[in-house]
């Protein structure tokens, strides 16, 4: 096995971006492949079994694919951000929240963004829908700096990507809205070290490239 894990990621899907803000905090060296979606490296199908990035294989050979759990792997290694330490509320609570944003929010998300592939689909209903949400986090984000407290945690990091997905969508009707702490913190986010360390753009990996490194 490789001394370093391997992550099979793609720089724009908010699913891997989310577990490389974790290993980038963690400062986590892994190898990075950046995987095209649309044709998908043998050596990848082979090792997920979902098919879906990120995934991650560990120096001891297990595969992890789904990415809040490479987030927990990569804090639960190494926290010096205190992300699995929240100033109000505990793990539990953080899970909870992003349970909400991966399921409902994320289904209407989705319905929103990619209307046309759901006939059933009315693309006003499921952009209020997903409005509703973040209305709620809107609300958090007024009494205090991040979701739950005034330092950033696993919650604010493993949700961002998705605000960030639904506002780019129709960006001037999201900036039209009446959420003044959600944007600012979102705007933060965009701002920040952390989103630009993990935008780099990479070649798509194929067998064969030298490896290229990423989190430390």
């Amino acid at each position: 096995m490789s001394d370093l894990p391997v992550l099979y990621s793609f720089r724009r899907c908010p699913y891997a971006m989310r577990a490389r803000l974790a290993i980038r905090s963690s400062a986590t060296c892994v190898e990075i492949r950046e995987i095209l979606l649309r044709d998908k490296a043998p050596e990848f199908l082979k090792t997920s079994p979902s098919g879906t990035v990120p995934c991650l294989i560990t120096p001891q050979g297990a595969v992890i694919d789904e990415s809040l759990d490479v987030m927990l792997w990569a804090l639960r290694g190494n926290d010096p951000e205190g992300w699995l330490s929240p100033e109000t509320g505990g793990i539990e609570d953080m899970l909870e929240l992003i349970g909400l944003i991966d399921g409902d929010f994320k289904r209407h998300l989705d319905r929103y963004k990619y209307d046309t592939r759901f006939p059933d689909a009315d693309r006003a209903q499921e952009r209020s829908a997903c409005a509703a949400f973040l209305m709620e986090l809107d609300g958090r984000l007024t009494r205090s700096a991040w979701l739950y407290g005034e330092q950033a945690c696993l919650a604010d990091f493993a949700i961002l990507p998705f605000v960030r997905q639904f506002a780019n969508v129709d960006r001037d009707w999201f900036d039209a809205q009446p959420w003044g702490a959600l944007a600012r913190w979102l705007a933060g986010f965009e701002d920040s070290a952390a989103f630009a360390g993990v935008m780099t753009k990479l070649k798509v990996w194929q067998t064969g490239d030298e490896p290229v490194f990423f989190g430390r």
